[in-house]
């Protein structure tokens, strides 16, 4: 049997001895205690003093020294409204940082998109060929006006919303007396009623004049054609007046349009002031249209006689330079207009190509109503120092149109339509996603009685022509078509725009409805939407409305972000990508649409190029 050991006394000596000072902890009675626990878990506030001063309440005098600097919970020494204005202070710090964050952010996912020599030739970028100074011209301002102190052309361009960057910008010309254009050309712009210059038109023109390139952004229907068709025209004629032009030489100058029947257009825009330039006896000045859908041998009967200005379609252009009809040795003249959609269109390696015929520098012109930075800073990138223009925010809608939405289900879309036509008088103008829906909406306009006709890219050129010359001469009340009308035509006296479906862009829903509004007159634009369209567009769309001071339907004001706190960050406002004002760069459905594209299309040419290799 063991012996029973009573267990060893401590005495408080050996406590006194073994425990060290630094594990002294007073005393707090039980009450304080719960009260620091309270504060604690509630967190009411926790503030940092700014210059180094310490508030301390007599329940924290025994914290740590870690918590030094830091005071929890509500403080008796401290008024709610100072408490309140430092949380206040705290909340904008942390949100300035949160944003900070998300620019950062931004900023990189732009950098990775940019195409930073989209505009530069094959040829220039292996030789390393960069141009350092604007092409020289003969033209230059009044001396009047060149006397004039800064501030007044300031003031000018502030007064007329003009927004301008860029080294050495010319002054703007309010009239085009100032401008010093031909009589042929100020006798085309009285047959037409046009007494004075647009705001575009005003800084515009002076700086394609002085031989800048230039990235031109504004409204549609604001007069954006005149400022490169008219100095193009002043170009050309100095240089027939120095010497002629020899057959097969030219063009001069080069207009590249995305769709044929803009560049139909710009053509025609071009002839009527050729026509008024030779009846002033100037010399003949020529020029052609390469487009899809004609023959080539029209366009060849003049290149033989020599062309001065060319206006033309990528692909067209592309198939004409790598056959040798043409060339561009003495090219120095380059508008692309609405470049932004080329781009998107996916003319991207086309234009780069066309870039590398050209055998010298060129003025390079751009010009868009709708120019996300995207394609604002490859451009400034390529071009020689250039000057931006900008009248109103780029991818703004025109606000002559009065816009109304309308929620339509899907099925009463088309019977809807009948109702929608007697808004106005005709001229009306349909537009459609699909080319069956186009085909559908005609023939269902015929059936009832209306004079309507319709274009889209499945028919072919002349059917095309016709239907668009019908319409713009008024012999057609309604016009039903895809997006190949919605950029840059011009129809005159056109009322209404109904957008049969909402486009799954808004930069396409801006270029529709700005077939009306045009030249300072009132449209209506009408759009249906429902369940079937995309959160992301409609979103954009409500906050377009709300920026064009127009009425927006309770079912779009209802709508609402998950980061609607980061739709605008600094000056800049909605995505940088494609200038939707619903969404940043970070949610850019556009974006994502495009890369998903971009990723499944790696996969899909690896496949047919292993393929070509067998067979």
């Amino acid at each position: 049997m063991s012996e029973f050991k009573p267990p060893l006394k401590r005495y408080r000596r050996d406590d006194e001895e073994t425990d060290s000072d630094n594990d002294y902890v007073p005393y707090v009675p039980v009450r304080e205690r719960k009260k620091q626990e309270l504060l604690k878990l509630g967190r009411l506030s926790k503030l940092k003093e700014d210059s180094g001063k310490k508030v301390k309440s007599s329940s924290d005098e025994f914290d740590d020294d870690e918590n030094e600097g830091q005071v929890w919970g509500r403080k008796s020494n401290i008024s709610l409204l100072d408490q309140h204005t430092e949380l206040k202070k705290l909340a904008e710090a942390k949100k300035e940082s949160e944003m900070e964050k998300q620019l950062k952010e931004e900023e990189k996912i732009l950098e990775s998109v940019a195409e930073k020599k989209a505009l530069m030739g094959v040829a220039e970028l292996a030789k390393g060929i960069q141009y350092d100074d604007p092409i020289k011209t003969s033209w230059k301002a009044p001396r009047y006006i060149l006397t004039m102190p800064e501030d007044r052309h300031e003031n000018v361009r502030r007064k007329l919303r003009i927004l301008v960057e860029g080294e050495d910008i010319p002054p703007p010309l309010k009239s085009f007396r100032e401008m010093k254009l031909n009589k042929g050309i100020m006798a085309g712009l009285a047959q037409k009623g046009i007494k004075k210059p647009t705001p575009i038109q005003i800084q515009g023109i002076p700086t394609v004049l002085s031989g800048r390139d230039m990235i031109g952004i504004a409204f549609t229907g604001s007069g954006k054609t005149l400022v490169f068709v008219l100095p193009l025209l002043m170009f050309c004629l100095e240089q027939e007046l120095k010497l002629p032009f020899k057959p097969n030489e030219g063009p001069y100058g080069l207009i590249i349009c995305p769709s044929r029947e803009l560049a139909k257009q710009t053509f025609d825009i071009i002839n009527h002031y050729m026509t008024y330039l030779e009846r002033g006896n100037y010399p003949s000045l020529r020029s052609c249209l390469a487009i899809g859908g004609i023959p080539v041998f029209e366009s060849l009967d003049v290149i033989k006689r020599g062309v001065h200005i060319m206006v033309a379609t990528p692909g067209r252009l592309m198939d004409m330079l790598d056959k040798k009809m043409i060339n561009l040795d003495i090219c120095r003249y380059l508008c692309m207009d609405e470049a932004d959609r080329m781009i998107d269109m996916g003319f991207e390696e086309d234009v780069r190509t066309i870039f590398s015929f050209f055998q010298g520098q060129r003025q390079t012109l751009l010009f868009s109503a709708t120019m996300p930075k995207k394609i604002q800073n490859f451009a400034r990138s390529a071009l020689v120092k250039p000057i931006t223009i900008n009248v109103g925010r780029a991818g703004a809608a025109s606000m002559n149109v009065i816009q109304e939405v309308e929620y339509v289900k899907q099925e009463a879309k088309v019977v809807y339509l009948l109702e929608c036509l007697k808004k106005t008088m005709p001229p009306v103008l349909i537009f459609a996603e699909k080319k069956q829906d186009v085909d559908a909406i005609h023939e269902y306009l015929l059936l009832k009685g209306v004079e309507a006709v319709a274009i889209h890219g499945g028919k072919d050129q002349e059917e095309r022509s016709k239907s668009v010359d019908a319409f713009r001469k008024g012999h057609k009340d309604v016009l039903v078509a895809t997006d190949v009308a919605s950029k840059g035509l011009d129809f005159e006296e056109i009322q209404h725009v109904i957008n049969y479906d909402m486009p799954d862009d808004v930069e396409n829903y801006v270029h529709r409805i700005g077939r009306t509004g045009r030249s300072g007159k009132t449209g209506i634009a009408t759009t249906f939407i429902n369940k079937a369209n995309d959160e992301s567009v409609l979103l954009d769309l409500k906050h377009l409305l709300i920026e064009a001071r127009q009425t927006v339907p309770l079912f779009l004001a209802e709508l609402e972000s998950e980061n609607e706190k980061y739709l605008q960050l600094g000056d800049e406002r909605g995505c940088s990508y494609c200038g939707g004002l619903g969404h940043r760069i970070t949610d850019c459905p556009k974006l994502e649409a495009i890369q998903t594209k971009q990723a499944s299309n790696i996969g899909r040419r690896d496949y047919l190029a292993n393929n070509a290799a067998d067979y």
